[in-house]
């Protein structure tokens, strides 16, 4: 079967976007929709409701994950599938991951009104909880599908008010009855905003993504003595903070070692200061650890290396504090399908888009998925390479040609199933 072809509807994406960006909109123009809250809820009912005004049916399974499936010729046949997330950072941006879905849906909706039918059915994914911000670990929903989490374990997830994962799903309708990994896709696309300055600076239109960058996480837990800031003499304290400091610099700075750049990103996120008062030296202290790197052997050396660190402080009679590391989440440098990553190219260039191969150093849900289905990425540049940042920007230009081209290799594998 040949296929015309097709062109998205450049105006109606852009306007779909901005309509799901005032859910959550925030003061400097970005979008908060955390994770389970009640604009995620918003978020969710709106984009749902667009999916199925496109003919899609909707199932929900058991972590929230949304599969809007639309029929092909042959039932018998796996869906071909693309997605992202909605959910986004406490300041985050109009983009990062509502592109992907976006895009999905404005494919979904030129197939309806162009009266397209595929050989295979196609599906649009809408992921629970890939920021990770208001529950850890990031990508929950694609890590649960793909087996990476227990359903159970992630149900039990809570929020630092002590909020459940399950509990959340509830209130905002989303607990589905769709079993774990009964959906179980031909292959798998992510359109999404590149998150960094590549494309930009190289003044290109697509990024044809090879793979990822590996990640682990750490919670780390920083345990002194909390006392009076008056009484207690300098000599005397075990000040968490003070120790902390120190530590957040070096695990930022194991990134930047010679022997790590320029592949080695580290990054100290959030921080948790006990009992937090002006007064008071602190007693606690916990923070995030964000490790990163595209060979596995140098991400193994850089954390032999942070954990090295947080040895060497607790040994330190100088600074009399308890450390401790726990693992939050990890995955390994990923490598996309090649015949996908072709896919892209030859969409790419077929339309004559500047383009080149990149890798990303971002989380995606894409990443947890290649390892149980062909998956590849499609990434358009945004504004300095700005993200989780309320002043994210893609042009519109740009987000048209990105879904143009996931239209055209979503077809391309209907013809291939």
């Amino acid at each position: 079967m040949t296929f015309p072809r097709l062109n998205i509807n450049g105006e109606r994406l852009w306007n779909s976007l901005m309509a799901l960006a005032r859910i959550g909109a925030t003061p400097k123009g970005g979008s908060c929709r955390l994770a389970l809250t009640r604009e995620d809820r918003e978020g969710r009912d709106l984009v749902t409701g667009w999916m199925r005004d496109a003919g899609l049916k909707i199932h929900v399974d058991e972590v929230g994950n949304v599969f809007g499936i639309r029929p092909g010729r042959n039932a018998r046949l796996p869906p071909v599938a693309a997605g992202s997330h909605l959910d986004t950072q406490p300041s985050g941006g109009r983009f990062d991951g509502c592109f992907g879905v976006m895009a999905g849906l404005e494919v979904m909706r030129t197939l309806q009104e162009n009266e397209v039918r595929t050989e295979a059915p196609l599906a649009l994914i809408i992921w629970t909880n890939e920021e990770g911000s208001r529950f850890a670990p990031a990508m929950m929903g694609s890590g649960v599908h793909c087996g990476v989490f227990t359903r159970e374990a992630m149900w039990q997830t809570a929020d630092y008010q002590g909020k459940r994962v399950k509990d959340e799903l509830k209130t905002i309708g989303y607990l589905g009855d769709m079993s774990i990994g009964a959906f179980r896709p031909a292959c798998y696309f992510e359109a999404h905003i590149e998150q960094g300055p590549i494309l930009e600076n190289e003044n290109k239109l697509i990024g044809v993504v090879t793979g990822s960058l590996g990640m682990r996480w750490w919670d780390a837990t920083i345990t002194g003595m909390d006392a009076h800031a008056g009484p207690t003499p300098m000599s005397a304290r075990r000040d968490a903070l003070y120790a902390a400091a120190g530590l957040m610099r070096a695990a930022i700075d194991i990134a930047s070692a010679p022997e790590f750049a320029p592949h080695g990103r580290g990054t100290v996120g959030e921080v948790h200061v006990y009992p937090n008062s002006r007064n008071v030296i602190p007693g606690e202290v916990k923070f995030t650890i964000d490790l990163r790197h595209h060979e596995p052997s140098q991400l193994d050396a850089m954390e032999q290396r942070l954990r090295r660190i947080f040895q060497a402080a607790q040994d330190d009679p100088a600074q009399p504090v308890k450390t401790r590391l726990e693992d939050v989440q990890a995955f390994p440098p990923t490598s996309f399908a090649p015949a996908l990553v072709r896919a892209v190219e030859a969409s790419a260039a077929a339309r004559g888009y500047p383009r080149q191969p990149i890798l990303t150093g971002a989380g995606h849900d894409a990443i947890y998925m290649a390892g149980v289905t062909p998956t590849a990425m499609i990434f358009i540049p945004c504004k300095d390479g700005i993200s989780h940042n309320e002043a994210e920007y893609a042009q519109p230009e740009h987000v048209e040609a990105g879904a143009n081209v996931l239209l055209d290799v979503l077809l391309a594998q209907t013809r291939a199933t």
